[in-house]
């Protein structure tokens, strides 16, 4: 097998080649030799007519190809195209959209569409446990997403902008970030204590330095951290004590949002979070090696276009012949 794509041009001529496509994607899911994903045995003879493996273990889905139990599973779409797709969402700083996959690949924009969502999938990570501890410092803050007022129809507005303007109708999205590290996002119901505190205590291990805004619903963490408040209306930085690099997060998922997406619904909201998580987290590797990253995390999740719209309408489905 040829070395690894390190650019987006070496990409597209190497996955174009459908074994160099198959045999990279099965040296990141099975770096130890092909096992059964049913039940787990080495003993599978490769079907190489079929590009399928074959486990000798009594069970009915003995035959499984690279692409089950992956978010790749039942997608009639070639490796080359999902290969593609993943490597320009990964290394797109500011993310790229169904119509631009669309036309880059050849797939319907409805496809595309659905494989940056389940490509999103991937790139959500798993857990990791807390971040922080003593001596760690940790900015916490919270962004407001939605629509523009004055970018509305009048009908628009006068739905959801309700009393006075500003974070009216938009959904709230809160962050703990580790200088030097990672930061953790998630969609909040509302500002209040309960909601952002519970968000730094899940997240954050007790006895580092935290740094916020004034916002009241901060108070009260001074007994598990080192807790330091800037207020905005008086200044941005005092020292350490600042939230400029949770802000430059919000830059660049709004940047994204704004001029890639456009429009997004707030219940896909959290999968547009992981994705500019995924990228913002692995800043500092290469292209290459945020793909690979990327691709070694397809495994073991699915998403169904029920599941992500609600209606049973495959855009993949093709018509029996």
């Amino acid at each position: 097998m040829a070395s690894a794509p390190k650019t987006l041009q070496e990409a597209i001529i190497y996955f174009a080649d459908a074994d160099n496509a198959l045999n990279y994607l099965v040296a990141k899911r099975w770096p130890n030799g092909v096992a059964c994903p049913t039940c787990g045995s080495t003993e599978v003879k490769f079907l190489s007519n079929q590009k399928r493996w074959e486990c000798k273990g009594k069970h009915p889905k003995r035959q499984f190809s690279a692409k089950v139990g992956s978010i790749f599973e039942d997608s009639p779409l070639s490796l080359d195209k999902w290969l593609c797709a993943t490597w320009m969402v990964t290394n797109c700083k500011n993310g790229v959209s169904s119509y631009e996959i669309h036309r880059a690949i050849g797939v319907t924009q409805k496809t595309a569409w659905f494989m940056l969502h389940r490509i999103r999938l991937g790139m959500q990570a798993k857990d990791g446990g807390k971040i922080g501890g003593p001596g760690k410092e940790i900015e916490a803050d919270e962004s407001f997403i939605g629509g523009r007022a004055r970018n509305m129809h009048g009908d628009v507005k006068a739905r959801k902008i309700q009393g006075r303007r500003g974070p009216q109708g938009k959904a709230i999205v809160a962050a703990v970030l580790e200088r030097g590290g990672k930061i953790r996002v998630s969609v909040v119901e509302r500002r209040k204590k309960k909601n952002l505190q519970a968000m730094v205590r899940d997240n954050v291990t007790a006895g580092a330095a935290l740094y916020t805004d004034a916002l009241k619903s901060y108070d009260g963490l001074d007994s598990e951290y080192t807790h330091k408040v800037i207020d905005h209306a008086e200044a941005y930085v005092d020292g350490v004590v600042h939230t400029n690099n949770c802000e430059n997060f919000w830059s660049l998922l709004k940047r994204g949002l704004k001029g890639t997406y456009v429009s997004v619904e707030p219940y896909h909201l959290f999968r547009y979070l992981d994705e500019q998580t995924f990228r913002y987290n692995n800043r500092k590797a290469s292209d290459a090696e945020r793909f690979d990253l990327a691709v070694r995390q397809i495994i073991g999740k699915r998403l169904t276009w029920t599941e992500v719209t609600g209606n049973g309408l495959d855009p993949e489905a093709r018509p029996l012949n």
